[in-house]
């Protein structure tokens, strides 16, 4: 189980590196248009804590000291994903794929908070 949850962390903790430099050079519009709603400054905001989400995935673990960021990290990536989600939904142009797309993510994370909670 420790192995799976390791490959996990640091395939999400690539994932949310990727997607925050992702957002450094696109707007939220150009991203998905039903991500629109949601301001610039938000939109780096969201960037920089996806940058220490994927740090702290992987870090705490690996310095075997405060292993419990690693659950936080986590829990934060599941709620930007699920924020995504309802942005999509109220924003009236509902895009299945990229919701199912998101809620993996926040699934795959959700079980590496659970992971690390009880390990």
């Amino acid at each position: 189980m420790n192995i799976l949850l390791w490959v996990l962390q640091v395939l999400m903790a690539l994932h949310t590196g990727l997607g925050a430099a992702w957002k450094f050079t696109k707007t939220a519009e150009e991203t998905n248009p039903s991500l629109a709603m949601i301001p610039y400054g938000i939109w780096i905001a969201l960037a920089i804590i996806e940058l220490l989400c994927a740090i702290g995935l992987v870090v705490p673990g690996y310095l075997k000291r405060y292993t419990s960021l690693i659950s936080i990290s986590a829990l934060i990536i599941v709620f930007e994903m699920l924020m995504f989600c309802t942005l999509s939904v109220f924003s009236g142009t509902v895009d299945y794929a990229s919701i199912a797309y998101w809620l993996i993510v926040a699934a795959i994370c959700g079980f590496i908070a659970f992971g690390r909670r009880n390990a």
